[in-house]
């Protein structure tokens, strides 16, 4: 079905600009990037998938069995995203807060083209209609610059003027709402969010990619676009990975500020690990994924391989918990995203009560925001990061996005969550508010 060139890289970080450059002549893109951070866990240190050959858009009802359907037929590269909406397909939720993004809520296609990175080897995947085109390709991309400059905007892309869609006094009052349903047992924890956004705006979509990935360098970054929608994300979290029979979730839960001073950094990150209430966080993030995962799994393979352990990144420390198991053989994979979306870190315990009040809560649609974006191979593998610490770009209504949120416990302080809100902001508001 697809023809496979391989090519030898001599500067593979220089490469990775000339992709990017060679892929903003198509209408479809999707790249992910690792930023060569140290995982343990990672197939590939870059992808680019772009032109689509075939394509499922769809809302939230009957979303999955059209994926599955999809997957079935296609049998080959598959590359898109789940917004956080789909909950409606797995539960009898509803989302009903405004969208002002207006994305899709289930987007994927079948590239024409697929080009994977891979220490200094790249290989380019071609469907057979255009496997005539690769050597050109090949020679076209390595006539780029080896760094992505960054063009003086003109007018209308001015400096975007970032407003908040809750001010800090209603973000505390709904914080103290949630911490009611809490003490009242309701829930024992849920993720609030809250949204920046900007309207009459236009931004450089790739160079506000480069420069947000520059001063984050996250293991799941991510630029997507189709027509005129736009992904920009610095993502750190993964949300789930399938390899053959294996099944792996890092859930996020527990942020730290980095600081310049070593040994103060070096402090921040033990405080951090000790801390009772981000680690009592994480655990119950981890019961919860253990939950969702046993819906799939073989009997006793659910087992918990990392707990709470501290990763560095450059703009905070997280907290991040490594959960395994296995599915049997035919499981579709499909199946084994259906039973545990949307992830447990982006909704809480219980999860469907937890869903129901944040959609109470809050006050816009989270739409991809919290979904996931990532591919599935031919063989029915995938592997999907979490959205999140991301920019959302409806081109067509000049409207810009970012969201960002934390979780609530029975120890939750409303002020210092709605700092740990401005901390997460912080990388998206500094790439919109300086002009590139």
């Amino acid at each position: 079905m697809r023809s496979i060139q391989t090519y030898t890289i001599d500067h593979p970080i220089a490469f990775k600009n000339k992709l990017l450059q060679w892929s903003q002549q198509f209408e479809e893109v999707i790249w992910l990037d690792s930023n060569e951070y140290p995982q343990q866990y990672t197939s590939y240190d870059a992808l680019l998938a772009v032109d689509a050959f075939t394509v499922l858009k769809t809302d939230h009802y009957g979303a999955f069995d059209a994926l599955q359907e999809y997957q079935e037929q296609t049998k080959d590269w598959m590359f898109g995203y789940l917004s956080y909406d789909l909950k409606n397909d797995t539960e009898r939720l509803v989302s009903e807060n405004a969208d002002h993004v207006a994305f899709p809520e289930l987007f994927f296609f079948q590239p024409k083209k697929l080009l994977l990175l891979k220490g200094d080897q790249l290989e380019m995947h071609y469907l057979r209609m255009v496997d005539d085109e690769c050597e050109e390709d090949y020679t076209s991309i390595t006539r780029f610059s080896d760094t992505i400059q960054m063009r003086e905007q003109q007018d209308p892309c001015e400096k975007v003027k970032v407003r908040l869609r809750m001010t800090k006094d209603a973000y505390k009052e709904k914080v103290q709402r949630m911490l009611g349903y809490i003490q009242r047992g309701a829930i024992y924890e849920a993720n609030f969010c809250q949204e920046f956004y900007a309207t009459n705006s236009c931004i450089a979509p790739l160079e506000t990619y480069v420069h947000l990935n520059k001063i984050s360098t996250p293991p799941f970054a991510t630029f997507l676009r189709f027509g005129t929608h736009y992904l920009l994300s610095a993502s750190p979290e993964r949300y789930l990975r399938k390899e053959g029979t294996k099944i792996l979730s890092q859930p996020i839960k527990g942020t730290a500020k980095r600081a310049v001073d070593e040994a103060q950094d070096t402090a921040l990150k033990t405080t951090l690990s000790k801390d009772p209430k981000e680690r009592s966080e994480n655990v119950m993030i981890v019961d919860l994924v253990r939950n969702d995962l046993s819906k799939t799994a073989t009997k006793g393979s659910v087992r918990v391989e990392e707990l709470c352990k501290i990763y560095s990144f450059k703009q905070v420390h997280q907290m991040i918990s490594t959960v395994v198991a296995e599915v049997a053989a035919d499981t579709t994979p499909v199946a084994v995203l259906k039973t545990t979306f949307p992830m447990g870190s982006m909704t809480g315990a219980p999860k469907i009560s937890a869903m129901q009040i944040i959609e109470e809560l809050e006050v816009s649609k989270r739409g991809l925001y919290s979904g996931a974006v990532g591919y599935f191979t031919p063989t029915g593998d995938f592997d999907f990061n979490v959205v999140i610490r991301s920019i959302l770009y409806n081109q067509a209504k000049e409207y810009v996005s970012f969201t960002v949120g934390s979780a609530i416990t029975a120890k939750s302080d409303p002020d210092k969550e709605y700092e740990e809100c401005l901390l997460k902001a912080k990388a998206m508001r500094e790439v919109l508010e300086e002009k590139i």
